[in-house]
């Protein structure tokens, strides 16, 4: 997990950015007549039967069910297969604080669905800024990316998961169920707690992981001394410095604060 210059400023102002732009949404006519009209012009152009069954199959992929069970597959495979427990983890927290944000969001601006009538399948949920889909899409997106972004592999997936959120986003549109703004929301609210936890992971938890005795079974000193000794050779910039073996168990002295991930920060 890369760390953030200034996590805690970023995080909070674009927070606060998208709030304003909820509520301005919610208590104005700036947004809300636009993004009716758009919504509309979606689904007056492209709503065609077998195309409704295609955006319902693809709002699915993000819905609360699949997310978990995505989740928990990848996770699973990272931890139980790949022996990767810090992965896992930061993976883990990554996708789940960056999608769960938006209930924060929701409970503030409190925006009403859009007009039932046009919907494919009514929504249960009565907030609509912003789109808990769009925002699972886009965490995972930046978990995936976190994960391949030192290899060969990261502009396919930078690309893959752009098409992903985009693909998710309009599909929102199309069923119905989100304004245009929620899922442009959406990404503003998930970025902005992912680049939160991205802080919280280098200052308290990282360091701290080897107090978690079911890590330590799958491989949790072998891949910190990995990421220790990539560090050294200027690789997966962006990590802090590993806990010292001698104290991942608790012996000697307090845990180290780490720090050289700074000099990597703006990279």
């Amino acid at each position: 997990m890369p760390y953030v210059r200034h996590w805690l400023r970023n995080s909070v102002l674009l927070f606060a950015v998208a709030i304003a732009l909820g509520l301005v949404a919610v208590h104005t006519d700036l947004i809300q007549p636009h993004d009716l009209k758009l919504d509309r012009a979606v689904q007056t152009t492209f709503r065609t039967e077998w195309l409704n069954v295609v955006m319902e199959g693809v709002s699915a992929l993000a819905s609360p069910i699949a997310g978990l069970l995505i989740l928990a597959v990848w996770c699973g495979w990272l931890l139980f297969v790949r022996r990767r427990p810090v992965t896992a983890v930061s993976t883990f927290l990554v996708v789940a604080v960056g999608w769960n944000s938006t209930q924060i969001a929701k409970a503030i601006v409190a925006r009403p669905r859009p007009p039932r009538e046009f919907m494919l399948d009514p929504e249960i949920g009565s907030n609509s800024f912003p789109s808990g889909h769009t925002a699972f899409t886009v965490a995972a997106f930046i978990a995936a990316y976190f994960l391949f972004r030192e290899s060969r592999h990261r502009r396919t997936v930078a690309v893959v998961g752009v098409f992903a959120v985009l693909l998710i986003a309009f599909s929102r549109w199309y069923v119905g169920a989100h304004y245009p703004t929620d899922t442009f929301g959406s990404v503003l609210i998930a970025s902005s707690a992912i680049i939160f936890v991205t802080g919280v992971w280098h200052a308290w938890l990282l360091p701290r992981l080897y107090r978690i005795p079911l890590l330590e079974r799958f491989g949790l000193d072998e891949e910190l001394a990995e990421l220790e000794a990539a560090e050294q050779h200027g690789g997966h910039h962006g990590h802090t410095r590993p806990v010292p073996p001698g104290r991942r168990r608790g012996g000697g002295g307090g845990t180290p604060t780490g720090g050289r991930h700074r000099r990597h920060a703006s990279r």
